[in-house]
């Protein structure tokens, strides 16, 4: 039988590396690429993992292996389709997720294509996450996205904007280890990369210094902190009767709209556009008995709305809503038709805990109404809905 052949992407880091090993063990024929997709060194925090000392050691683990290497340069798309995204995105209040994107325009559609270019029957990631496929009553085969096998590195929610198409053409080698397992294998096969620190930072670009970034494009504008106190009038609404309960699932999903004399002064900021909800950092006000947190950001005014401590009522909200145009099934199948629910474990970050929710399909969108109020809800990030350990689908919070 004909070798099926594999295109890894080698990142430089170990999860990668692994990968590749682990699939040429399989029996694939691999082929190793590196992905180059930054070039500004500028705004990176130096010496941590600049592209060339990635490219380096990924070199050094497809020649242990024997595979075949190479370097694409994709910085032109992955500037146009993640970087300017993230600009407009932050420029409108909405905090954008890149890591999603790059999993969804650059690796899973730009670099799948190039792999098939190659001859390619898969290509493969060092995604702790792991792909399942059935046949369905139709001849139809279905493919299962799954949750990682290693609680504390499960990126399944990274992957939440895939398709069954994407999923078909995917390999995830590592989603079935834990990550002390992942760096044995690469001990024992004394690959370069074994010792290697996990890259934090912006999908590819390295550790970035975010408001330096997006001070690249969008000017530093002063702007006032307003603290908002925690019995603000916002917080205690009366709730109305409800005619259906579409209205009330409204209800709950609007945020409060704040203005500067429902709190008082207290610090300037460089421009609403760097902050997000739920941020603590670089607030730079002292002097308050709990830290300050980000409650709501107003662009257009351009005033910080926080609030005291990680409990205060600004920070949470029941519901969110998604948009019919920014709403994604990875289960086609299972998506829900006008008027339907469905229980579901929903998360709404990277890391987070899942919580139980339920999912109504309105015209015009998908609520998603959480049992317990959640903390930090934010435009622009995504929420991914799950079913035990599948992910069934996601969407951007409008």
């Amino acid at each position: 039988m004909e070798r099926k052949k594999v295109v890894v992407g080698l990142s430089g880091g170990v999860d990668s590396s692994v990968s590749a090993l682990l699939l040429q063990q399989q029996g694939y024929e691999v082929i190793g690429l590196f992905m180059k997709n930054w070039h500004d060194d500028s705004v990176v925090i130096s010496r941590e993992c600049p592209w060339l000392d990635d490219s380096h050691d990924a070199l050094l683990v497809a020649e242990k292996l024997g595979i075949p290497f190479q370097t694409v340069d994709l910085s032109a798309e992955y500037k146009e389709r993640i970087v300017d995204y993230m600009f407009r995105e932050y420029e409108q209040g909405r905090t954008p997720n890149p890591d999603v994107l790059c999993n969804r325009e650059i690796k899973f559609d730009l670099f799948l294509k190039l792999a098939l270019d190659l001859g390619a029957d898969f290509v493969a990631t060092g995604h702790y996450c792991r792909k399942e496929s059935f046949v369905n009553s139709k001849g139809e085969t279905i493919h299962r996205l799954l949750a990682g096998e290693d609680p504390q590195k499960d990126q399944s929610y990274f992957l939440c904007q895939l398709n069954q198409e994407q999923l078909g053409r995917a390999l995830f080698p590592i989603g079935h280890l834990q990550k002390s397992e992942v760096r044995a294998i690469a001990r024992e096969n004394d690959l370069a990369t074994a010792g290697k620190k996990d890259s934090q930072g912006l999908c590819f670009i390295g550790k970035v210094r975010l408001p330096e970034f997006l001070q690249q494009q969008l000017q530093p504008k002063p702007g006032d902190i307003v603290e908002v106190p925690g019995d603000a009038p916002q917080f205690s609404r009366h709730l109305p009767d409800f005619e259906n309960q579409e209205e009330e699932l409204a209800f709950h999903a609007e945020k409060p709209e704040f203005t500067p004399d429902q709190g008082r002064i207290v610090g300037k900021h460089q421009g609403a556009h760097y902050f997000t909800i739920g941020q603590r950092k670089g607030l730079d006000v002292g002097g308050t008995p709990e830290p300050l947190f980000v409650i709501q950001t107003d662009v257009a005014k351009n005033i910080i709305y926080t609030g005291q401590g990680k409990q205060h009522p600004g920070l949470y909200r029941r519901t969110l809503f998604v948009k019919e145009e920014e709403l994604h099934w990875v289960r086609e199948d299972m998506a829900l038709e006008l008027d339907g629910q469905m229980e579901v474990l929903a998360r709404i970050r990277y890391r987070q805990e899942l919580q139980e929710a339920t999912l109504y399909r309105v015209s015009g969108g998908l609520y998603v109404d959480f049992k317990n109020p959640q903390s930090a809800i934010t435009e622009g990030q995504f929420v991914a809905w799950y079913r035990g350990e599948e992910l069934l689908g996601s969407g951007v919070i409008s």
